[in-house]
Order: C-alpha cells, then sequence, then structure tokens
C-alpha cells in the first residue's frame, strides 16, 4: 500500500506538532510494511533534493515562504505530483490543506484527513482567512473517506457541525524517555546558564495564541526569584508580536534558547521544576503530552485541547487570566508536587498503537 502525505513542513526535527506527529507516525507506518510518501515544503527540509528519513521518502516542493498563503500554495502545487505517485491513500493532515479533498476524490483516490485543530481560531487570521479556513474544515470532512480526529472535543465539533459519522478518534502521542546522563544533561544546561529544577519551561512557535505574553506577565508578577522562565520555539514568520514577546522576554530576564530538539530539548525538559502551556488555541498538545512523559508538574490553560488530557485539576487556570497563571506558577514551584504519568502515556498516548490504528484506517479504504 502506498500513501502520499500533504500537509506537512516535512521530516525530521522541524518546529511543529504536525510535523512532530509526522516524523513519529510514518516510520513507524514503514515498519507495518506501507510505504509513505511525504510532499514536504523545500524552505523547510533538510535537503533541497529527495532523501529518506527511517524508510520514509521526502520529496520538497518548492513553495514561496509567505505568512498565510504557505500551506494552500503547497497543497495545490503538489497535487499532480501526488496523481503522478499513484497512490492508494492521500492523507492530508489540517483544515487548509483539506480544500483539496475533492479534487483527489475526483481522481479516483482515497483521501484520509486528519484535523488536527481549529486553525480558524487562531489570532493570526483575518476575517476572509477563517472564512477560507472554515470552508476548507467543510470540504475536507465531508470529501474525505475517513476523518482522524486527535481528540474527543474535535470528534464531537464535526458530529455536530457537519453531522460527520465516518471519523476515527486516534490521539497524538508521546515516546517515554530513557533519561540523559548526568553530564550530557549538564552540558545543554550550562549551555544557557541552567540549573536544575530553578526554571519554569515552555515551549512553542511564537504566535498570540500560545499565550506566551501572559507567562511572562505571570512570570514577573510571581517573583520567584532565582527560578528562571525559559521559553524554547521561534517564530516561521517574523511578525510585530514575535518582535514584542522577544522585547517583553529580554527585559523580564527570560531565556530564549530558540528552536531545539533531540538531546538538548530532553535535558531542558527533564531538568524542569514546572512545565507552563498558557495557550488559547490547541488541538491535542504534543508538548503537554512530552511534559507528561517526563512527569513533570504542569500549569495549563483551561481550554479543552488542554483539559481532555487526565491532569489533576489543580493544574489547570482560567484562560488568559495572568492574576491566576501568576498564583499557579508560585504555587507549584514553592510546593512542589511529585508526578508520574507513565501509566497514562502508555495506556492513551502510545505512538505504536497509534500507527496500528491508522494501519486499520487504511486498510478499511483499500478494502472497499
Amino acid at each position: 500500500m502506498k500513501v502520499v502525505v500533504l500537509g506537512t513542513r516535512g521530516i525530521p526535527d522541524i518546529m511543529g506538532g504536525i510535523e512532530t506527529h509526522c516524523q513519529e507516525l510514518y516510520p513507524r507506518l514503514v515498519e507495518r510494511g506501507v510505504e509513505v510518501v511525504i510532499l514536504g515544503r523545500k524552505a523547510y527540509t533538510p535537503q533541497s533534493e529527495p532523501y529518506s528519513y527511517k524508510g520514509v521518502r521526502v520529496i520538497p516542493v518548492y513553495t514561496p515562504k509567505v505568512s498565510g498563503f504557505e500551506a494552500f500554495v503547497h497543497t495545490f502545487r503538489c497535487y499532480r505530483k501526488a496523481l503522478k505517485l499513484r497512490p492508494d491513500v492521500i492523507h492530508l493532515h489540517a483544515i487548509g490543506p483539506s480544500a483539496i479533498a475533492p479534487f483527489f476524490r475526483m481522481a479516483g483516490i482515497k483521501v484520509v484527513y486528519t484535523h488536527h485543530g481549529q486553525d480558524y481560531n487562531r489570532a493570526k487570521w483575518g476575517g476572509l482567512a477563517k472564512a477560507i479556513l472554515r470552508l476548507s474544515e467543510r470540504l475536507g470532512t465531508v470529501f474525505s473517506n475517513k476523518v482522524i480526529v486527535i481528540s474527543d472535543y474535535l470528534e464531537q465539533w464535526l458530529q455536530k457541525r457537519y453531522n460527520c459519522k465516518k471519523t476515527a478518534l486516534i490521539h497524538n502521542g508521546v515516546n517515554v524517555p530513557v533519561r540523559l546522563s548526568e553530564s550530557v544533561a549538564q552540558k545543554y544546561l550550562e549551555k544557557y546558564c541552567l540549573v536544575g529544577k530553578r526554571y519554569v519551561f515552555a515551549l512553542g512557535r511564537f504566535v498570540k495564541e500560545k499565550g506566551f505574553l501572559d507567562l511572562i506577565a505571570a512570570y514577573k508578577k510571581a517573583n520567584l526569584g532565582d527560578v528562571k522562565l525559559v521559553i524554547a520555539g521561534t517564530a516561521d514568520h517574523e511578525s510585530e508580536y514575535s518582535k514584542e514577546l522577544r522585547e517583553a522576554a529580554y527585559s523580564a530576564g527570560v531565556v530564549l534558547p530558540g528552536f531545539i530538539h533531540g538531546e538538548e530539548l530532553q535535558a531542558v525538559f527533564e531538568n524542569a521544576e514546572l512545565f507552563a502551556i498558557p495557550s488559547y488555541h490547541e488541538g491535542l498538545p504534543i508538548v503537554l503530552l512530552e511534559a507528561l512523559s517526563h512527569n513533570l508538574n504542569v500549569v495549563a490553560s483551561d481550554i479543552p485541547a488542554n483539559t481532555e488530557v487526565p491532569l489533576p485539576r489543580e493544574c489547570f487556570f482560567k484562560t488568559g487570566d495572568v492574576d491566576e497563571l501568576a498564583k499557579k506558577l508560585s504555587e507549584f514551584v514553592n510546593n512542589p508536587v511529585q508526578r508520574n504519568y507513565r501509566q497514562i502515556v502508555e495506556e492513551c498516548y502510545n505512538w505504536d498503537k497509534i500507527a496500528d490504528q491508522t494501519k486499520e484506517v487504511y486498510e478499511s479504504l483499500a478494502h472497499r
């Protein structure tokens, strides 16, 4: 069985939840006998010519790196390339690229679409862009043969909004890490002048919906003494907001290591005292699952995507409430609680199980 994938920038080690999702999922599907081809975006992939990553073939396709149009342009530029590959299944990721679903259906190809979140709720979009994304969601939902949703909330939304009865609930996943040696971890901590268990960690793109300005304001209010705030990530496209965020961070003494991955990210994760995710919008955030895999204390906004993760109630604060967030930061830093989320991670967010479930979706279509 051959599957062609659209809607991701590419793999490996490219910033973004969908990119992490694809990096973990598709090599596992290759191990299960599925031939996978990803049509990535040349501006992000580590190579400009076709290459393989753990058996997954990645074909970089040129797309102008223009905020707001990039995903749509890339998707439609890849249409004919995808047809030439003669796939059994096209797998579309996110609601923007799902607009192309009816064209693949007219070409006689089975389509799977993964709904990762209501992107039209992101603060960066204007009225026209929101309308286009809502239309894309409708087209993807109506014309795809199967719709994978990553959370209960999204499944309920599609059933209510579109009377969709062809959803498959398959969560995001996370790996349970093997702890780094002390010497390796210390090397990375020293790079950013960090001391283990003496910092709060957050991770994500520098966009409004991540709520990082709220986090910085709350950090200043909490007055945590020698406990630092570390926000890893960067902006895909520099904006007035990302510039404002950097200025606020520097004035508050926040550590900004940029986009980090691999051992470096693991070292910063596993030595944090607390993980914070103050987002206004998410699908099912992989960064939150990563925090659980390290058994970190977590402070999270009470949006549906976060509250769906089975955390103790005291871990949540009212979205956008800087005072409550500051109070939570102070409580967890000054009175740390030992957590053990391993059973939750292994039972609910296991990538091997997710790969098996996804393959079952493909096979159900191939046999029709």
